[in-house]
């Protein structure tokens, strides 16, 4: 099992996951030409999706699935009331192409096994994945205010992670975001903070080498650099010195990562 994460923050969200038998989009929040291209980056193609995997219906997630699927014949698959709220928001999908991904079931492809689980987010019914190979595993989670024990139990073990670590508590609170908008992150049905980020962690990783993603990073209210460090610190604190056996890694809003074995 192989994953890039095409891009990930507030201007767009995709990750590529394949293994020798098929190949995936978790979600296709930026237009068409630039997920082509990103996947160009990784030397693929669209043309060798065997599916998109909705997690929640805001624009940043799903900008690009509506034109992708047309022109590509590829299968979106998501939740019923996520479904709804897309309605209006992709174009027509064509009934062949739309299937259901029902919350806290598995789905099977080949070797690989999808399990979809809920957040807590501003969504109509936002749900995440994670991706099981033999004992290799997968988790992918961003978009939701806080990260719950029922969370914890899906992801817990991974070896790989792509983990929210969307702000910095005092970037936010000084920025220049409406009050709003500052209560919408802060709440439980907004965005992790890095501190928020690494205890949810320390509670999740194996004492196993494990590479965490920090992902979903805020344009406004959060660095690479910082969202490192307030990790790490954090990690510390909880008794996990990052770069023994948990590395951190960053992600990018405009650029994908290498791929990589999970």
């Amino acid at each position: 099992m192989r994953f890039s994460i095409l891009a990930s923050g507030s201007t767009g969200n995709s990750l590529y996951i394949e293994t020798d038998e098929h190949a995936f989009l978790v979600d296709a929040g930026m237009s068409g030409k630039k997920i082509e291209g990103l996947l160009g980056s990784i030397n693929r193609s669209m043309k060798e999706i065997d599916a998109i995997f909705v997690t929640h219906e805001h624009s940043d997630h799903i900008k690009g699935i509506g034109v992708l699927a047309r022109k590509y014949k590829t299968p979106i698959y998501a939740n019923a009331k996520t479904w709804s709220a897309m309605d209006g928001l992709v174009g027509e999908i064509p009934l062949d192409q739309r299937f259901h991904f029902d919350m806290e079931t598995v789905k099977t492809f080949g070797s690989l096994d999808i399990q979809s689980f809920a957040v807590s987010h501003d969504a109509a019914d936002p749900m995440f994945y994670t991706f099981n190979e033999g004992d290799r595993k997968l988790a992918v989670i961003t978009d939701t205010g806080y990260v719950s024990d029922r969370m914890k139990g899906h992801i817990a073990g991974a070896d790989s992670f792509v983990f929210e670590s969307n702000h910095d508590v005092s970037m936010l609170q000084m920025g220049r975001y409406p009050w709003s908008i500052k209560r919408r992150i802060l709440s439980d049905v907004g965005h992790v903070s890095n501190e928020d980020a690494a205890v949810a962690m320390s509670e999740v990783v194996a004492q196993k080498e494990t590479h965490i993603y920090l992902a979903h990073l805020s344009l406004d209210n959060n660095m690479k650099d910082l969202a490192r460090m307030s990790v790490a610190q954090t990690l510390e604190s909880c008794g996990i010195r990052a770069g023994e056996y948990v590395h951190l890694r960053d992600t990018d809003a405009a650029e994908s990562t290498e791929l990589v074995l999970v």
